[in-house]
């Protein structure tokens, strides 16, 4: 197999591959197979007839094709190794000649990752944020903990401030009904303002079983921008009034949260879980802005393929994320007004900035040959597929060779981090 190696420029090269006949008439007889085994013909098994009467039947077009597509996925990939070309996205494949008896020509066109000149990346001078937690803060945790075990007593009263209600509404538009502006036996705390303002106020002094209509205009900082500044409609339907009994501060409320002695020691470990999130995200915050600042005065001739791999990647963590909270991925655009082209089009400069930011931690872990062993790989995995509810069952449903790749990456990340908090000159 002869191969050429032509650079078409600083970060796109194509790859010339000439496959011998010998070797493309057995991607010819493979074709043939493939192609056959649908197919009813006296005195042969399906897959094994010949590969003049699969072109007389089948046409020599599909022949042609599925051997050369047989020929390329074939030998491209080794063409790429064996010539350690880095490669971004799918190629641009063209078949220059292809004939039974003769050799096949084709090429394909790459995007490779480019070259990295690095900026400075030792010594960077970082300030550190001052971290204390406040009282107001200890305050918040302790409150939201006493609402969470509040005991629920359902009353036959006017609804009041802090009553947990369940209704049903509908929201109008003149006669339209407002998309997603309907629910059943809906839970809400009355005075905790997660509606629409002045909608709460309407609901004080209801009973259970009694039902309401009244008109609110949607204020400048609602989601649903095609409705500000309109009057919606709403019928409610109060079901449910229930009294909560939060229970008070004290030695025996926290004994009953875990292994507390006293709610001194409780609202200090709180402080202390408090400051430690803290120490957390200024650690993310330090990170982002040491590689952050390593992008920007480095070197790199992006390619676009490499924006788009990474737009698709971005589009695709919304896509899970939304699923994860139970939504339809489809509906909630809808609910946006927005198109996966509308979001690419908005994340192309962050996502520039994060292929760039991927690109600079490949490349200072390639100049300080920092590498990541099997061990470390197969342990970070393992310890992943644990969360699985069913580990086997997660191994036959998952690449795990991609996981072991992104997990590879993972580690070479921290790795390169670690090293970067190491020579930075944090203040």
């Amino acid at each position: 197999m002869e191969i050429n190696i032509n650079k078409i420029s600083s970060n796109q090269v194509e790859i010339e591959v000439e496959i011998p006949a010998p070797q493309m008439g057995a991607y010819f007889d493979l074709a043939a197979s493939e192609l056959s085994k649908d197919m009813k013909v006296d005195g042969f098994r399906p897959g094994k007839v010949p590969a003049e009467i699969v072109e007389r039947e089948k046409g020599s077009q599909e022949l042609y094709n599925q051997a050369a597509n047989l020929a390329i996925q074939k030998t491209l990939p080794n063409a790429i190794l064996d010539n350690e070309i880095e490669i971004v996205g799918q190629p641009e494949i063209q078949v220059i000649q292809i004939a039974r008896g003769n050799p096949m020509k084709y090429k394909a066109i790459f995007w490779m990752i480019p070259e990295v000149l690095l900026g400075k990346y030792k010594e960077i001078r970082i300030k550190r944020k001052k971290l204390k937690v406040e009282e107001r803060e200890v305050d918040k945790s302790l409150e939201y903990l006493q609402k969470s075990r509040a005991k629920l007593i359902t009353v036959n009263r006017p609804a009041r401030n802090g009553d947990r209600l369940e209704i049903d509404f509908s929201t109008r538009l003149g006669k339209v009904k407002v998309e997603n502006g309907e629910s059943k036996n809906h839970p809400l705390i009355l005075g905790e303002a997660r509606f629409m303002p002045g909608f709460e106020k309407e609901l004080e002094g209801m009973k259970a079983g009694e039902e309401k209509e009244f008109s609110l205009k949607a204020p400048e900082e609602w989601p649903q921008k095609n409705l500000v500044g309109k009057n919606l409609d709403f019928q409610v339907k109060l079901n449910l009034v229930q009294e909560r009994d939060i229970p008070k501060l004290s030695d025996e409320f926290v004994k009953s949260l875990g292994d507390f002695k006293s709610l001194d020691k409780f609202k200090k470990s709180i402080k202390e879980g408090i400051f430690q999130e803290k120490e957390l995200k200024e650690k993310e915050r330090i990170r982002a802005e040491i590689i952050e600042h390593i992008a920007d005065s480095s070197k790199i001739d992006m390619p676009e393929a490499l924006v788009v791999l990474e737009l698709d990647k971005m589009v695709n963590e919304l896509r899970a994320s939304v699923g994860g909270m139970g939504l339809d991925f489809d509906k909630y655009l809808s609910q946006i007004k927005k198109t996966v082209d509308d979001l690419k089009k908005e994340w192309k400069a962050q996502a520039e900035k994060r292929a760039r930011i991927s690109l600079v931690l490949r490349a200072i872990a390639k100049k300080e040959k920092i590498e990541v062993g099997d061990d470390e790989v197969e342990e970070k995995v393992n310890e992943t597929l644990k969360h699985h509810p069913d580990t086997e069952e997660a191994k036959k449903n998952l690449d795990i060779s991609a996981l072991k790749e992104y997990t590879k990456g993972v580690i070479r990340n921290e790795k390169v981090f670690e090293l970067l908090e190491r020579e930075a000159k944090i203040l």
